[in-house]
């Protein structure tokens, strides 16, 4: 991946990553899909892969990815789901004409039509939100405990008390501040 783009932070449910494309959403916003090629990666590693997207269609996919943050928030925080990110999920939900197809390896794929690609992905992810904000899955949202990042996440640990959207970076950050905190006081007493 080119340097002057931040990495993507890919977790296992597809929606949830997605949302994921904005992070630090309560601090210096990090946004990981800054151009049109950028969605297009983020796709392709998705295994959505498309062949374009204009500026037009990615913010009809920055919609997409707002309105399933706020629901995954709001369903997170026990909150009704707000109607409008509602209407967005299910509008792209609806335009999508995504088929999953088997392989002959036994994994599944989606087919996209060639002259719909891009709003056929965007449906399998409001497909994908759906089915995690009606709790067809195994697993609970829950939000990123780093103050500043505040990610929705699919939490699908054996517990559900995971606090973290990636423990490599949010968690991560947060140990390390602790430690430094207890060198501190450390230090502090021993003088």
């Amino acid at each position: 991946m080119p340097a002057e783009f931040p990495d993507f932070r890919l977790g296992n449910v597809l929606a949830t990553s997605f949302t994921g494309t904005l992070s630090e959403r309560h601090g210096d916003a990090v946004e990981r899909v800054p151009v049109p090629h950028r969605l297009v990666d983020w796709l392709a590693v998705s295994g959505l892969a498309v062949d374009s997207c204009t500026v037009a269609q990615l913010d009809r996919a920055r919609e997409l990815r707002e309105a399933i943050h706020a629901a995954a928030t709001a369903a997170a925080l026990g909150d009704a789901l707000p109607a409008s990110a509602v209407d967005v999920i299910n509008d792209h939900s609806a335009r999508g004409r995504a088929a999953a197809v088997l392989t002959p390896g036994g994994e599944r794929r989606w087919r996209l039509g060639p002259d719909s690609a891009l709003e056929d992905a965007l449906g399998v992810i409001a497909a994908d939100a759906i089915s995690i904000l009606a709790g067809e899955r195994d697993g609970r949202l829950a939000l990123c405990a780093s103050p500043t990042c505040r990610a929705a996440f699919f939490d699908t640990s054996q517990s559900r008390t995971r606090k973290w959207c990636d423990m490599n970076t949010c968690g991560n950050r947060q140990k390390k501040a602790r430690f430094h905190a207890n060198q501190r006081r450390s230090a502090g007493t021993a003088e």
